[in-house]
């Protein structure tokens, strides 16, 4: 028997428990049974219950194609070797579309898809930041977008197609006349509802990604054929979809789809170029923007969050006032919220006017 440990001993002791990072406390404290490894699939399914549904939309596929190739696999094997391996299968058998651009953004939402659960995994204790395989994997580089704003000639050419052609050229000319006017994104206009209509100020409510809600003005004109189209299609309830078929039924993003092959179809150069509806809100914030200025465009496009125009954006924001005066520019009508008229020409006059009928 000795008295205790030599003072070396316990410095050798100390320093082998920092490098191990344990606490003397933790070695007191009682013994805890390891968590459960889960596999792929039975993590995912978690994951994907509680995610919003935008992340479902987007990571879905992605999801159930990592269940196929690695669902009974403990969520801890995969590396990023084999991540990596993954994201470039996705990109090699992405089936090329109108707007492909090699299989590039296939790669970047397979490797978010994983990140995401991953993420999750870290937040539950499963893993550690330091063994998260997927943040060790880098996405591929975006390639410029090759959107930009249309012409005032070629927008409307757009307008006159869309207007005389197809099977409901009032759905379709009221479309493209909500678009231009707000910028919207495609599934705002898909989220509009009626309660989301303020007849009294012209103003409509917008859901767009990343969860965001923002009030955005609109004429006099085409808040009167929102409310009679919404009316002579069959949306009564408050919660019901403003954008409608002729037979009553909502629309959905397939609209949008035959509405641009059928301008394509018209107009070549629609095709090739694969203008699509985002082409529409470049054109509108590129005219704002060079008319009234970076802080209107940036409000009228609903962007609010931290970006690379740094910190000043936070005290030149646009008031929603200044967004319905771009608005009375734009259009040529007068808006209830402008602060001020102005002789300026702006995008919907004469000919480029989507003709709106009820």
């Amino acid at each position: 028997m000795t008295s205790g440990p030599e003072p070396g001993e316990l410095a050798a002791a100390r320093l082998l428990l920092i490098r191990l990072g344990i606490t003397p406390e933790q070695l007191l404290a009682a013994p805890v049974a390891p968590k459960r490894m889960p596999t792929l699939d039975e993590y995912i399914e978690r994951v994907a219950g509680a995610v919003g549904d935008g992340a479902r939309r987007a990571y879905g596929s992605y999801w159930n194609r990592v269940r196929q190739v690695w669902g009974t696999r403990r969520l801890d094997e995969p590396t990023p070797l084999e991540i990596k391996q993954f994201a470039e299968r996705c990109k090699a058998e992405t089936v090329p579309r109108r707007n492909s651009r090699g299989g590039r953004s296939a790669a970047e939402h397979a490797i978010a898809a994983l990140r995401c659960v991953y993420r999750h995994a870290v937040a539950d204790g499963l893993i550690s930041e330091a063994d998260n395989p997927a943040s060790r994997v880098p996405k591929p580089r975006r390639l410029a977008s090759a959107r930009r704003a249309l012409t005032s000639d070629q927008l409307a050419q757009i307008i006159d197609v869309a207007g005389r052609t197809g099977n409901d050229p009032d759905l379709d000319s009221l479309l493209l006349r909500l678009h231009i006017e707000t910028a919207c994104r495609r599934g705002g206009a898909l989220a509009l509802r009626l309660r989301d209509l303020d007849p009294d100020q012209c103003l409509i409510r917008l859901h767009e990604k990343g969860e965001t809600v923002r009030w955005q003005p609109v004429s006099p004109t085409l808040m009167h054929h929102l409310v009679a189209h919404a009316d002579q299609r069959g949306a009564t309830g408050p919660s019901d979809q403003v954008l409608r078929y002729r037979h009553g039924a909502p629309i959905t993003a397939r609209r949008y789809d035959h509405l641009w092959q059928r301008i394509g179809r018209h107009l070549p150069w629609v095709a090739r170029q694969q203008v699509s509806t985002h082409w529409l809100r470049h054109t509108t914030l590129t005219w704002v923007e060079r008319t009234f200025g970076y802080a209107v465009a940036r409000s009228y496009a609903g962007h609010h969050g931290k970006n690379d125009a740094g910190t000043t954006t936070t005290y030149v924001r646009a008031s929603l006032e200044e967004v319905a005066t771009a608005l009375a520019a734009l259009t040529g009508e007068p808006h209830p919220l402008a602060t001020q008229t102005g002789e300026r020409v702006g995008l919907l006059t004469g000919s480029k006017r989507p003709s709106l009928r009820t």
